[in-house]
């Protein structure tokens, strides 16, 4: 099968309306930290232009609302939509939101979607996914919250943190151990839980790296949730008990291609800051654009954000001729090469503009506190290199004889053989 990248005419007139509206709309409304009530009042005219234009909820299959993009054309556009931090959120192809839509749009009942995705897609509601435990860390097979069958209800207990926008969300997506003996992969159970239900305690938003002072009702967060004998119905189960984790990894893999494709513009948006600069900052009697140090900088972000580029328009393109699952090797490569090229770039960037990049007066300094929590939240980079790298090799058989099949001496004995064999005319 051949690669094809290429867009139609209609397809390059909407991503270059969206690179308009992200620079000339999203990226002066990001300067301003608003709380959640303000942010919606003043996004809900962007909001509406993006849905005038068919763009909205990109990601979701109209069916269930979404404007319904295929894997590649949707990486084209989170590439443009990820230059700005709130951009997602304008086109509602915001993380957690987008995944949670995709999850009850695949597995969730009549009522479940008329209930929590309805609103999720309107952008009426949100949402926050809570697998993370202080305990579990990377391995969600040690999750220890448990989910207690109690007749035909559920009884649910634990903590998880790190669970985004759960103080601002008005429903979750829970988690929890449904089958402590069964296969370390078959025990979880997903079940949406409402913030305001009894037994449910946002304890905190988590000072980090992102946000070291978080505020309440700031639109993006990470927060640690108590849940004590949380009364559940039956028919708050999403899809089959027994099946959280392959749901969650269902949910997991093409959510990776959108981090990775808005990491792409977040990196290019640092290149084009790193660029401007040196063209006018001199140092030492020229400018910083003659320095061969600069444009040895230059040239590898460049080299590197293309590679990333290539790397996630073919996972997509994989994703959409073969499906996600079939993808997994691709998507793992590209969550750690990604984001080392986000850093990378953006380090870069922060360097060439001194102590100006160091300080809050650029993007800079934010985008890389962030970049540096990508290498660890979405799965730390060290699982999908070894996911990557098992994936690679499970069709890798050795030499039957031990010899390794580039073997020169056994090659030219070969080609000998091959020589002195008889012609045989056809």
């Amino acid at each position: 099968m051949s690669w094809d990248f290429s867009t139609d005419a209609d397809t390059d007139v909407e991503l270059a309306w969206i690179r308009d509206f992200i620079d000339t709309r999203a990226v002066p409304l990001e300067a301003i930290n608003l709380p959640t009530e303000e942010f919606q009042r003043v996004a809900a005219p962007l909001i509406a232009e993006v849905k005038a234009h068919g763009l909205w909820a990109a990601h979701l299959d109209p069916a269930h609302g979404g404007s319904g993009r295929g894997q590649l054309r949707l990486a084209l556009m989170n590439e443009i939509v990820g230059r700005s931090r709130i951009g997602p959120l304008l086109f509602g192809t915001n993380p957690p939101d987008s995944g949670n839509m995709e999850m009850l749009g695949a597995h969730g009942s009549l009522e479940q979607r008329e209930q929590y995705l309805k609103p999720l897609v309107a952008g009426t509601a949100r949402s926050a996914v809570a697998m993370t435990e202080p305990g579990a860390g990377s391995d969600p097979t040690l999750l220890t919250t448990s989910l207690e069958r109690v007749g035909d209800r559920w009884r649910l207990n634990g903590r998880k943190w790190f669970a985004s926008n759960a103080s601002v969300a008005d429903f979750f997506l829970v988690m929890g151990v449904s089958d402590p003996a069964a296969a370390p992969r078959e025990r979880a159970t997903i079940v949406i839980v409402d913030r305001d239900a009894p037994g449910v305690n946002v304890l905190r938003d988590i000072p980090s790296m992102e946000d070291p002072e978080p505020r309440a009702g700031q639109i993006e967060n990470h927060c640690e949730i108590e849940f004590t004998d949380v009364d559940l119905p039956a028919e708050a189960v999403l899809g089959d008990p027994g099946r959280g984790f392959a749901m969650m990894q269902e949910r997991l893999g093409p959510a990776r291609l959108h981090h990775c494709m808005r990491w792409i513009g977040q990196a290019q948006r640092a290149f084009d800051m790193l660029c401007e600069r040196v063209t006018y900052r001199e140092s030492h009697g020229s400018v910083l654009a003659e320095k061969q140090t600069i444009q040895n900088w230059i040239a590898d972000s460049a080299a590197e954000i293309a590679a990333a580029r290539l790397l996630t328009l073919h996972a997509a393109w994989r994703i959409d001729t073969v499906g996600a699952k079939d993808a997994r090797a691709d998507i793992a490569l590209i969550k750690f090469y990604d984001v080392k090229v986000l850093h990378d770039v953006i380090d870069r960037a922060v360097q060439v503009h001194g102590s100006l990049g160091f300080s809050a007066d650029l993007p800079l300094e934010s985008m890389y506190r962030r970049a540096r929590g990508a290498r660890i939240l979405d799965g730390p980079d060290e699982v999908h290199r070894q996911t990557a790298a098992r994936l690679l090799l499970r069709n890798v058989q050795p030499p039957a004889d031990g010899v390794p099949s580039e073997h020169l001496p056994t090659l030219r004995k070969t080609a000998l053989a091959m020589a002195t064999r008889p012609f045989e005319q056809s």
